[in-house]
């Protein structure tokens, strides 16, 4: 079985994570088929925190990855961020 989870990267203290596309088999940190995005939970002011390539995420999930419930929880906050995204770039170029 194939699933969407966190990968973890960082030092001691400071995480970092990738959202990764691996096999279930696979131990946490090992190998992995794709990486979909990446999530900084200690991000601080103009840093990007949570990134996720939606048009692989739609791929997957369509022959049958399924998320962790973290990924799913991160899957919606980014749904929620895109739209404020998609929509500044928009105000800029109309000034």
């Amino acid at each position: 079985m194939v699933v969407i989870r966190l990968s973890r990267g960082g030092s001691k203290g400071r995480p970092f994570f990738n959202i990764v596309v691996a096999d279930k088999r696979v131990r946490r940190d090992g190998r992995f088929i794709e990486r979909l995005g990446f999530y900084n939970p200690s991000a601080k002011g103009g840093e990007e925190a949570l990134r996720i390539a939606q048009d692989r995420l739609t791929y997957w999930k369509g022959v049958g990855a399924q998320a962790s419930p973290t990924v799913e929880r991160l899957i919606k906050q980014a749904a929620k961020q895109q739209p404020a995204a998609a929509a500044a770039p928009a105000a800029e170029a109309a000034a």
